[in-house]
């Protein structure tokens, strides 16, 4: 039976001493600007994802990844020291695709933005095809002072003096 309360709490913890451990004792110079955003933690406590980012291009990216491979040992260490579960889990590292779709995203709304300009430009100086409001009544519908309709007449008055 998994404690899903007990593993975010778990994976929230490794979170913050790997982030601790690899601004503290991690001194390799492959290793760029990392930032832990997330961890994530089996249900069974065994194994455990971390997921990351790193500032710069695509060459720091596989320097640092490299560099986190290679310090998997002592964070795993620091992890079960400053957790104090009875199995410490292994470590996983994932790089974060959460900047990439933000940039995907942006670069979207951007040309979504443009293509409406084109359209706010084109409409500006368009006029309508036929009437301004095509649903409106030409009045053949107007209703007299007594809310029946013209031509209808009262039937009830009509029908009691017969």
């Amino acid at each position: 039976m998994t404690d899903h309360a007990r593993a975010r709490k778990l994976a929230d913890r490794i979170k913050v001493v790997v982030a601790e451990t690899l601004d503290r004792r991690i001194k390799d110079p492959r290793l760029g600007f990392v930032t832990i955003t997330d961890a994530r933690v089996t249900g069974d406590l065994r194994e455990a994802t971390v997921f990351y980012t790193v500032f710069g291009d695509e060459t720091e990216r596989e320097a640092s990844a490299a560099a986190l491979e290679s310090a998997k040992g002592i964070l795993r260490s620091a992890v079960g020291r400053e957790t104090g579960v009875r199995y410490t889990p292994t470590l996983t590292f994932v790089a974060d695709a959460i900047p990439d779709n933000a940039r995907q995203i942006d670069e979207l709304l951007a040309r979504a933005q443009e293509a409406d300009a084109a359209v706010r430009f084109t409409a500006a100086g368009a006029s309508y095809a036929g009437d301004a409001d095509p649903y409106r009544t030409s009045g053949e519908d107007t209703l007299d002072s007594e809310g029946d309709e013209e031509g209808d007449g009262d039937s009830t008055k009509e029908e009691t003096e017969r």
